[in-house]
């Protein structure tokens, strides 16, 4: 996927949900993976032309994982321009280690999200971008569906309301199979995840079963994404009707 592409659908995904406002300084979560390095490099694209003026502020969570190197990182964010922030935790080890969770993702996630909330706040942000993309809104719905019993999946815009921060997904209308072609495509530098559950959960289960039934079935992928923006789940904005005003 070329960069235009992936504007187009990212610009598509702000304008249709009013993900940015003029003055925002968006902390985009940056873990090292595919997802959260094409986000950056979308969101600092979009801003150089967006008629909303806004900044970024690159933030990545360390967990304390042994031979994590993220200077790949801190290079692209010098070559963008992005101020970088890494905040150093012991997460992993607490997970891992203190608590030794059998389903660690939960915790895990929790506290990560905490330390990047902090660190937005801190940084005077007033929006935290993740890179979460179509696939991920529609492997949610199913790991929902099937362990929760509930038709759900994450909204486009969150406000958090303890600290006042609203989460934006502005890859929402892009396929993971875009997201790896742009990255080898501009050759991002992906971090390998150094986390010891990685490839192993509930999600990396729903994943391939949604591989499945889209060979079994062509766009059934897309059929259930649509069922999602359309599904008047509760927490989901409406897109917004009115042009895009400054």
């Amino acid at each position: 996927m070329k960069l235009q592409r992936l504007l187009s659908l990212t610009r598509q995904a702000v304008d249709d949900y009013g993900l940015i406002d003029n003055g925002d300084i968006l902390a985009v979560g940056i873990s090292g993976g595919k997802d959260s390095l094409t986000l950056l490099y979308a969101l600092e694209h979009l801003r150089r032309f967006y008629p909303r003026k806004f900044r970024i502020q690159a933030i990545t969570v360390d967990l304390g994982f042994d031979g994590f190197d993220l200077s790949p990182v801190k290079d692209l964010c010098e070559q963008l321009s992005v101020p970088y922030q890494v905040v150093s935790t012991d997460i992993g080890k607490i997970v891992f280690e203190q608590r030794r969770e059998t389903s660690p993702c939960s915790l895990c996630a929790k506290l990560r999200k905490g330390a990047l909330n902090k660190a937005a706040l801190e940084a005077g942000c007033s929006k935290v971008a993740y890179g979460h993309h179509k696939n991920d809104i529609v492997e949610t719905m199913l790991l929902s569906l099937l362990y929760e019993g509930r038709f759900y999946s994450f909204s486009p815009k969150t406000c958090l309301d303890r600290t006042k921060l609203t989460v934006i997904r502005p890859l929402l209308y892009v396929d993971e199979a875009d997201v790896k072609g742009f990255c080898s495509k501009y050759q991002l530098p992906v971090c390998k995840n150094p986390c010891p559950a990685d490839g192993v959960t509930r999600r990396e289960y729903v994943k391939q079963l949604t591989k499945t039934l889209e060979h079994d079935n062509p766009g059934v992928r897309q059929r259930l994404f649509h069922a999602v923006i359309s599904g008047n789940i509760p927490g989901w904005p409406q897109k917004e009707s009115h042009p895009l005003g400054i």
